[in-house]
């Protein structure tokens, strides 16, 4: 067992004084440290300072090594066969397509991409890298096939052309590096495609960033090497409050998108082994941070210290 002044699962309301019971790679029990400690009385118990938190979740990442806090990402690499390419983190790893021809794709591509999948033993998804359009359909029809999860990025492809091509979609999520017109975020809205916001967007298009958040986008948030989600969440924030604003809400959603909103964005927000939430059957995966207040939430986009980083075996 696990336990803190404060637990916030994500999921459910924050947990002042709060446990986490865990048995091997899953939480057994998430709730008030007393009852928890009732419902498992010899359980070793770990006392910790500060929050208890799911592990943070990177929906777009460099196979480098994490900052402390992310459990879980979203990588893409050139090559499945690639020592470098076997996760050290839960997550779903990402094959690069590049084939920039239809015949190219046909003679030999697709069934390098097939084998290649098939070969691994992690999970893997399909990074859409391909400027054509028919090498582009057929990926959206592999990833329906195979029910393989799909990385795009914005600045290769537009919006209105991957919806074309049938790439969009609940199995999909887009890394947003550029601008967004309001289309595009409608687009992505319709098709349930999740946005990860990229450091390179809140640098250029901060306000795009918010109007995602404003207009309900499903949200995560990317790295690409640069911090950790924690660290845009808490740059998303400052910028608003930088324009004299404060939505009612805004920290909490921040924080769902560095946690649960990249489970989603890789089809792992559900069922046994979910990741982003501290609940029953997830995975025990977690983070311990030096934050403590009335407010957890903005506690924790403060810019408190990791303590300690614990995925589960």
């Amino acid at each position: 067992m696990h336990s803190a002044p404060l637990v916030l699962p994500i999921c459910a309301e924050p947990i002042r004084d709060g446990a986490v019971a865990v048995r091997r790679d899953r939480v057994l029990q998430v709730g008030p440290r007393p009852s928890v400690l009732a419902a498992h009385p010899a359980v070793e118990e770990v006392r910790w300072k500060g929050m208890i938190t799911p592990g943070l979740v990177d929906a777009c990442s460099p196979a480098i090594a994490p900052p402390p806090g992310v459990t879980a990402r979203a990588t893409v690499v050139t090559a499945l066969a690639d020592p470098a390419a076997v996760p050290a983190l839960r997550g779903v790893t990402y094959l690069a397509v590049k084939t920039e021809s239809e015949q190219a794709w046909e003679d030999t591509g697709r069934d390098a991409l097939i084998t290649a999948i098939r070969e691994v033993a992690f999970p893997v998804g399909m990074a859409a890298h391909t400027g054509d359009p028919l090498v582009l359909e057929d990926l959206a029809v592999l990833a329906r096939t195979f029910g393989l999860r799909v990385l795009v990025d914005l600045g290769r492809h537009s919006a209105a052309a991957l919806d074309e091509s049938g790439i969009l979609g609940p199995h999909c999520h887009v890394a947003c590096a550029g601008a967004l017109d309001p289309g595009e975020r409608k687009l992505l809205r319709l098709r349930r495609s999740v946005a990860a916001v990229c450091p390179s967007l809140l640098r250029e298009r901060p306000e795009d960033a918010l109007a995602l958040l404003d207009e309900g986008n499903l949200l995560a948030l990317g790295t690409r090497g640069e911090g950790s989600p924690l660290d845009q969440a808490r740059a998303i924030r400052d910028h608003v409050r930088g324009r004299g604003q404060r939505p009612p809400g805004l920290d909490q959603r921040l924080v769902e998108a560095a946690t649960l909103g990249g489970a989603r964005a890789m089809g792992m927000h559900t069922g046994p082994g979910r990741l982003g939430i501290l609940a029953p059957g997830a995975r025990a995966d977690f983070a311990v941070f030096d934050a403590r207040g009335r407010y957890p939430y903005s506690a924790l986009l403060s810019g408190p210290p990791c303590l300690a980083t614990v995925i589960a075996a």
